[in-house]
């Protein structure tokens, strides 16, 4: 007989046969030896008293077994459906001290499982939520263009303007996708940022590179102080998009005529990055809401952008064991100060006018 398909009932008789068959064995060598009745009842007697206490015995531990088994039947129940915390028990009072510890590990860790999923879940939602919105201005102003081109005459000039708007719509969409795809693939573990010791002149004059038109345009002084040979430990390429969409946000909030300063300094356990402009400034209460996913102030809705960049960069640089704070007033322009972690206490300075 299979003894894990062996029950608890079926269990208890065979062991109930196999005790009798051995107590009718021993009574029947006991008279056997002693030829005597008397003896043999007083060896009946002992072994029925035994069998009972044996009984008794049995039934008190298949009690206690049966009732463990429902509590703990309920208690799982519980913790699956009204996430209830198993109850403490103290070692002296139950036998079952170490399977209630280990339940209550099991609750914990169920518990953050459910938190984690929970909040993932809210996540996703919002994403949703945001992308669906960001996407609705565009695709409106497509149709719209495309309507018009369709049902309306016009004259060529007309209709290379309306091209031409089309053109900045699909340019928006394509900005927005990408932007959303560096940001899932981030937050989603896609991709995994690998920090290595190289120098930071390289990574910010990459960003830089990408800003320098644009400043050029609106006749934007942007000044440089950083140490040529500093090195940090870091994500070249994605720390450069960081720096890049800090220094892409000055660009576009400074007036023409304006500055951009950027200085690089390094600290006994940072390397300090501040990136400093001329434009309208950010008020206090707004330091921290500008760093979420998609916000934009509502005066600045003619400037053009989607309110991704500083909530991109602030999680390149949050990945990289960083962080990034503003310090500005309305009206004073503002500063962007990134902080990436290092073990070198280097201190240097260089300048670059551009």
């Amino acid at each position: 007989m299979n003894a894990r398909k062996l029950s608890m009932n079926k269990a208890c008789v065979i062991m109930a046969v196999f005790l009798v068959l051995v107590s009718a064995i021993q009574l029947k060598v006991l008279y056997f030896l002693t030829n005597d009745v008397t003896v043999v009842l007083c060896g009946l007697s002992y072994t029925m008293l035994t069998l009972l206490c044996v009984a008794l015995f049995v039934a008190l531990i298949r009690r206690k077994l049966v009732l463990f088994s429902n509590r703990f039947c309920e208690l799982l129940d519980n913790m699956l459906t009204k996430e209830t915390e198993p109850p403490q028990a103290a070692e002296e009072e139950s036998l079952f001290y170490k399977i209630n510890h280990r339940l209550i590990r099991l609750y914990e860790v169920m518990r953050e499982n459910r938190n984690i999923v929970a909040k993932e879940r809210a996540d996703l939602q919002e994403l949703i939520s945001d992308i669906s919105h960001q996407v609705k201005t565009p695709i409106t102003n497509l149709k719209m263009i495309n309507t018009t081109l369709l049902e309306q005459p016009m004259t060529e000039e007309k209709r290379q303007r309306f091209l031409l708007d089309s053109g900045i719509q699909l340019d928006k969409l394509d900005f927005l996708m990408q932007a959303m795809i560096k940001t899932s693939r981030l937050e989603t573990g896609v991709i995994s940022l690998e920090k290595k010791m190289q120098p930071i002149y390289d990574t910010m004059a990459t960003a830089l590179g990408g800003i320098f038109l644009n400043a050029e345009r609106k006749h934007i002084h942007v000044s440089v102080e950083c140490p040529e040979n500093l090195a940090v430990s870091h994500d070249g390429k994605w720390t450069s998009e960081a720096l890049f969409n800090i220094l892409d946000n000055a660009v576009k909030y400074t007036p023409d005529g304006g500055k951009i300063h950027v200085a690089v300094e390094s600290w006994e356990f940072y390397l300090k990055i501040d990136i400093t402009d001329t434009g309208k400034g950010i008020p206090e209460n707004l330091h921290g809401t500008i760093f979420k996913r998609f916000y934009r102030e509502p005066g600045v809705h003619d400037i053009e952008g989607i309110g991704i960049g500083l909530y991109l960069a602030r999680e390149i640089i949050t990945m990289q064991g960083g962080y990034l704070k503003v310090a500005s007033e309305p009206g004073k322009g503002a500063t962007f100060s990134v902080f990436l972690p290092h073990e070198h206490g280097k201190r240097g300075r260089c300048k670059i006018d551009e």
